[in-house]
C-alpha cells in the first residue's frame, strides 16, 4: 500500500494537488544597500535588471524581487523607474515579478503608486518594526544601525492597494513577533490564504540563521488562527546563505538567492551575476530530488493571478 506523502509546508501534500518535490526558486537581483563596489554585477539600471532578471529565468528562476536604483545606484521609489524596469524585464522573459516596497519613511503613497499603476504579480510586504544593524566584528563597530518601522498603519495601507490592484503580498518576516502579527489581518480580511511567507535570517535584530529558526517559524505560521494554507521560503542574508538554502530544501520551503542576499558562491569566489548564484541553488534543489518550478508551476503554487 503506498504512503501519502507530506512535506513541511503549510498544509499536506498531496491533497491540494500540489507536488511535493517542486520548489519555487527566486531571485533577489539587486538590493538596495549593496553597491558595484563590493560587487561589480549590481545591476542598477532598468536595461540592466532586466538583463539579470534574464539570466535568472535562463538559469531556472521562476521569480526575482526587484529594488529599483537611479543610474547612479542609489536607491528610488519612482513609480516610472519601475515601469520600465517591468517593460524592459518583459521584453526578455515571462519571469514573475516582486516588487519590493520597503521603506523606513511613514509615507508609502510612491509604493502604493507602484502596486496600482505596475501590478506586479507580487509586492513584499514587511511585517513589523525592527532594530535594521550590521555589526563588524574586526572593527568592533557598527557599519550601520537603524530602526525599520512598519506599523500596522502602513502595512494596512500596503496591503489594501495590493487587494485592490490584485497582487499577492510576500509577507516578509524578520522575527517570530512579524510571523504571529499576522493574524489580526486575517481577522479583518485583509489577508486572504493561501499565505505567502518570507522567512528572513541572519539580520542583526532579527531571527538567527539556523534551522531551529526556520521550524519555529513555520510552527507559528501553522499554528495560526484558523490554520490558514501558506507556503514559504526562506532568504538567507550574508553568512550561512548557503546552509540556509540546505536548510530550507529539507524542511520542504521554497528557496531565494541573488547578490541582494549574499555576493559569494560556495567555494568563496565572488559570484559575477544573478544567474550564477541561481545555477548553484537550482543544483542544489536537484541534489536534494526537489524540482524547481516553472513560472506557471510557480503561479499555481503561490496562488497569483494570470501574468501581466
Amino acid at each position: 500500500m503506498s504512503k501519502q506523502r507530506t512535506t513541511f509546508t503549510g498544509k499536506p501534500r498531496p491533497s491540494d494537488g500540489r507536488d511535493p518535490d517542486l520548489c519555487v526558486v527566486t531571485c533577489a537581483l539587486t538590493g538596495v544597500l549593496a553597491s558595484r563596489k563590493q560587487n561589480p554585477g549590481i545591476p542598477y539600471t532598468p536595461a540592466e535588471i532586466a538583463d539579470e532578471a534574464k539570466r535568472a529565468y535562463d538559469a531556472g528562476a521562476a521569480v526575482v524581487h526587484i529594488h529599483a536604483r537611479n543610474d547612479d545606484g542609489s536607491p528610488t521609489f519612482n513609480p516610472a523607474v519601475f515601469a520600465r524596469i517591468k517593460e524592459e524585464v518583459r521584453s526578455r522573459c515571462p519571469i514573475i515579478l516582486n516588487f519590493s516596497t520597503g521603506t523606513i519613511m511613514d509615507d508609502v503613497s510612491e509604493q502604493t503608486t507602484i502596486i496600482r499603476e505596475s501590478k506586479p504579480e507580487i509586492a513584499a510586504l514587511n511585517m513589523g518594526t525592527m532594530n535594521y544593524s550590521k555589526y563588524s566584528q574586526s572593527r568592533k563597530a557598527f557599519d550601520f544601525d537603524m530602526i525599520f518601522p512598519n506599523r500596522y498603519e502602513k502595512i494596512v495601507a500596503l496591503l489594501k492597494a495590493m487587494n485592490e490592484a490584485g497582487v499577492k503580498p510576500e509577507l516578509e518576516c524578520f522575527d517570530t513577533g512579524h510571523t504571529n502579527g499576522v493574524w489580526p489581518l486575517l481577522d479583518m480580511g485583509l489577508l486572504v490564504p493561501p499565505l505567502q511567507f518570507s522567512f528572513i535570517v541572519n539580520v542583526l535584530g532579527g531571527i538567527p540563521g539556523t534551522v531551529e529558526s526556520l521550524q519555529l517559524q513555520t510552527q507559528i505560521a501553522r499554528d495560526l488562527p484558523g490554520k490558514p494554507a501558506f507556503e514559504w521560503e526562506v532568504i538567507g542574508i550574508s553568512h550561512g546563505h548557503w546552509r540556509m538554502m540546505a536548510a530550507a530544501l529539507a524542511l520542504g520551503g521554497n528557496v531565494r538567492t541573488g547578490l541582494e542576499d549574499h555576493l559569494y558562491l560556495p567555494s568563496g569566489e565572488m559570484a559575477t551575476s544573478n544567474g550564477q548564484m541561481v545555477d548553484v541553488l537550482v543544483r542544489m534543489v536537484r541534489d536534494t530530488g526537489r524540482t524547481p518550478a516553472t513560472v506557471e508551476q510557480a503561479r499555481a503554487i503561490l496562488g497569483l493571478r494570470s501574468g501581466a
